[in-house]
């Protein structure tokens, strides 16, 4: 683990490398207290570069074993070495030498799951950021991209199984029960994707004939005797393949693909070429112990890494600073294939929830950044909501901008001229530019400037002159080291709803660029007339979130109760009945607040019935649109002097009101909807889960709730119901009997099977109240918990502290005590992993005085800590400025 050193990166000290490795051959002797690396670098220095000029490797806690150039070992004089740098000081005259490194590892002692580690008997790597260091010294940035051929050798009874990047290029048996394996990549790579597997390990075969007629040979690997887990993996894995050369023309290229699943991961998973290394929590699913969100999940993230095989690795980035060129450009088509895979609508609701409990906190709090950071102190860090959502908001708005063919014939011009390249976020922004014809400098201002812009909306319409009129203002509110801000390119998509549900037609507009249904806003105030309009409609703004921005629109009620009833793009429907609810909830919090009794408004109540009961609507959809806005929703939008009691208060109220005044209709829907076919994870299916289980929520507040809840759990044939129920019990009849044996009787049936004692350890850290703690402390002694295991800790003390708003910001301080002992602890294994739980935090400002002030007190006891590392100690710092 390395101490934080204060060194901060900036985008503008960018510089190539003296050198460059264009090949690089690695040797493993794998041993799980002493594995052998020797490292055969092929270096050339570049054009114009002195030969006294010395070679300056990076490492990370190594430990040098041997050093020789062109066959001969180096002397004590002619280099410099420390656990975390290596120099040649009198590199050879010669433009292009061999480098010889021998260094030796302990896998089985790396706690920090970066570099060469093991997991549950298997040796496995992860080298994104920057975990090859802790391999080899090298040049371990993006841009300096090898040719690799990896040669690895262990016991055969300990490794079976020896995988690299690239295609197999030999295997063999040595002496004293020894064999190897050989892979060679021919596609030049950064270090950050070089992966290694070694291990016993069942294999799932499956093969996929590309569009141009190449037969790939497919295997999902995973801990033996689970491979009928990995059925619907390598499922998603086949259609990605098939919709990536559909899509975007990307077909894959080398003569295997291979996925392996492991217990012990940092991230969800990872792009390595040929070779994905994932979390097993997004590859192993059945019925039985996978939630609908979890098939979800995994068909996405296998998409996802799969995608990367063109929008990360063929292309890579140039430097840290650029991760967002392919972490938010992978993600936008990840959830353009899991819209034409499911619901596109319901897909589109549910990345904004996300982007909004999310990515908007980020943006609002003193961990705001751009897209594309400009300075940075700990790499590890930027693997966040802004970089990937926002990411992914932004390449969405290219393609509004440009229109679905033009934005296609840039990415076909981008895939053609940086392939092989390691490219940056101003190559991107031009092939858009040489394809479109257009000037986009002001749009990249998204990439540039953190923060989240607001649009301030009001309208006006004359009837005499049959003009409608919209005041728009845009401004962007200061973050950290950006108090001031420039004028950015929005482009709103908009409609005029008339009383019949139907856009209005409009005869003529002036005072701003309007193109398909999109206004471009690209001053501070733009007044837009449209002509032709005899009646008032309602304004139907930011459809299909067109744009990641807050609106603050001054719009009737009746128009927005009429939009969440009829407004014919489905996203904004569903937005304008969350509007209501957002209001109204915050309403309801400062009543709560003076003392009172919220109250709510009968035809917010009788419009989620009718919302409910709409057979138009797909079930997916209505699950969504009933579903409140969370705790954290509701504080975002309040803004400040938070009491999460409060906000608690008047969430439930609200959802008591619906249950009540709503019975009927969600009583008979909840019976119409069970299930009596046999299990499939498709999104319809999916959907009329996610529906009954939604009304379940609602009619648990009921006299005899806890009933029914317990008959929902006992009489479940999958896991998304069975989970579903035991929330419910939990959250509502917290401590009833039929909660207390229906946890007993959960936890004695997975009691061995950690992913699903991971949603037993989740669902008891997200019961509301103060008394919460108690159980979590105690849940961390369970035997099925582990410290060392960051899934155990994210499922447990990362629900805990993240989404438990009650539970966590007690009163008297005692959540931010637990958050600092268990954050603290897990830093001495595994920074990363702490520096993510730290983030919990990040709004700490935005809470009433009172709690304000014991976690300020909290984040000071983490930042007084000697020796953090850099992770933990940038998040905590900047957190605190």
């Amino acid at each position: 683990m390395r101490t934080d050193t204060g060194q901060v990166f900036k985008l503008e000290d960018y510089r190539p490398t003296d050198y460059l490795i264009p090949a690089t051959g690695l040797t493993f002797r794998l041993s799980p207290e002493a594995t052998r690396v020797t490292a055969v670098l092929t270096v050339e220095r570049r054009d114009g570069i002195a030969a006294s000029v010395p070679l300056v490797l990076d490492g990370d806690g190594l430990k040098l074993s041997r050093i020789a150039i062109d066959g001969q070992t180096l002397a004590p004089t002619d280099f410099f070495a420390t656990p975390d740098q290596l120099t040649i000081t009198t590199p050879p005259a010669a433009a292009r030498f061999q480098l010889l490194i021998e260094t030796e590892l302990a896998p089985a002692h790396n706690e920090a799951l970066m570099g060469l580690y093991r997991s549950s008997n298997v040796y496995c790597t992860q080298c994104e950021a920057e975990g090859f260091r802790r391999i080899t010294y090298f040049l371990d940035r993006p841009d300096i991209l090898s040719v690799y051929t990896v040669r690895i050798e262990a016991p055969h009874h300990e490794a079976p199984l020896l995988l690299s990047n690239g295609n197999p290029a030999g295997s063999g048996d040595l002496a004293d029960g020894w064999h190897y394996a050989v892979w060679h990549d021919p596609f030049p790579k950064p270090s950050y994707l070089f992966a290694l597997v070694a291990g016993a390990l069942g294999k799932v075969a499956d093969s996929f004939v590309t569009l141009s007629g190449r037969e790939v040979e497919l295997g999902i690997f995973v801990e033996p005797g689970k491979e009928r887990l990995a059925g619907y993996a390598m499922d998603a894995l086949k259609r990605s393949m098939r919709w990536d050369e559909e899509a975007f023309g990307r077909e894959y290229d080398l003569d295997v693909f291979n996925i392996v699943a492991v217990s012990d991961f940092n991230m969800g998973a990872m792009e390595n070429k040929g070779l994905n290394i994932f979390n097993d929590k997004y590859v192993l699913a059945d019925q039985e112990t996978a939630t609908d969100a979890d098939f979800a999940n995994i068909e996405a993230i296998i998409a996802h890494e799969y995608f990367h095989n063109w929008t990360g690795n063929r292309i890579t980035c140039r430097d840290w600073f650029q991760l967002c060129l392919k972490e938010g450009l992978t993600v936008f088509r990840d959830h353009e294939f899991s819209a034409d895979q499911r619901s596109r609508a319901v897909k589109r609701i549910a990345e904004v929830r996300t982007l909004k409990a999310h990515q908007f906190p980020e943006d609002q709090g003193p961990l705001a950044h751009p897209v594309r950071p400009r300075r940075y102190r700990e790499i590890n860090n930027f693997y966040t909501a802004t970089v990937y959502e926002k990411g992914s908001e932004v390449v969405r708005m290219i393609r509004t901008i440009l229109g679905a063919e033009t934005f296609r014939a840039g990415m076909d011009l981008y895939f053609e001229r940086h392939d092989g390249e390691a490219a940056t976020i101003e190559d991107f922004i031009k092939v858009f530019e040489d394809v479109s014809g257009r000037d986009l400098s002001q749009f990249s201002l998204w990439y540039h400037q953190a923060g989240t812009p607001n649009l301030t909306i009001s309208s006006t319409h004359n009837a005499a002159a049959q003009e409608f009129t919209l005041e728009i203002e845009q401004s962007v509110p200061p973050t950290p080291s950006e108090s001031r801000k420039r004028l950015m390119h929005i482009p709103l998509a908009f409609s005029l709803v008339g009383t019949d549900g139907k856009a209005i037609e409009y005869s003529g507009v002036e005072g701003a660029s309007v193109e398909d249904g999109v206004i471009h806003i690209r001053k501070r105030r733009h007044m837009v007339r449209f002509s032709g309009v005899a009646e008032r409609p309602a304004m139907s703004l930011n459809r299909g979130f067109s744009a990641p921005v807050t609106l603050s629109v001054e719009q009737r009620a009746d128009d927005q109760f009429f939009l969440a009833g009829h407004d014919n793009d489905t996203f904004s429907r569903w937005q304008a009945f969350n509007t209501l609810l957002s209001e109204a909830l915050i309403s309801a919090f400062r009543q709560v607040l003076d003392g009172k009794q919220p109250g709510f408004a009968s035809r917010l109540i009788e419009l989620a019935g009718k919302i409910a009961g709409d057979e138009t609507l797909e079930p997916a959809y209505r699950a969504l649109a009933l579903a409140l806005p969370s705790e954290a929703d509701i504080a975002r939008d309040i803004g400040k002097n938070i009491d999460p009691d409060a906000v608690f208060s008047a969430r439930e109220a609200l959802t008591v009101a619906i249950a009540e005044s709503d019975r009927e209709i969600f009583s008979d829907l909840y019976g119409r909807l069970t299930d009596k076919d046999a299990f499939r994870p498709d999104a319809a299916s999916a959907g009329r889960r996610a529906l009954r289980n939604t009304l379940l929520d609602y009619l648990s507040l009921l006299q005899g709730g806890a009933a029914l809840a317990a008959r929902h759990f006992q009489s479940a044939t999958n896991m998304t119901d069975r989970a579903a129920a035991l929330t419910v019990l939990a959250l509502r009849h917290g401590g009833s009997p039929e909660t207390v044996k229906a946890l007993a009787d959960f936890e004695a049936k997975y009691a061995t099977d950690p992913l699903v004692m991971d949603k037993w350890f989740h669902i008891q850290a997200s019961v509301p109240g103060p008394q919460t703690i108690h159980a979590v402390r105690a849940l961390t002694g369970h035997p099925a918990f582990s410290m060392a295991n960051p899934n155990r800790v994210r499922s447990l003390v990362g629900t805990f502290s993240s989404a438990n708003q009650t539970g966590f910001h007690r009163a008297d301080g005692e959540g931010y005590r637990f958050f600092v002992e268990t954050v603290l602890q897990v830093e001495k294994r595994n920074p990363q992993l702490a520096a993510r739980l730290a983030t919990a935090l990040r709004s700490w400002r935005s809470l009433e005085p009172a709690r304000q002030g014991k976690a300020r007190e909290a984040l000071l006891s983490i930042a007084n800590t000697e020796n953090l590392s850099a992770d933990l100690r940038d998040i905590v710092e900047r957190t605190l400025a």
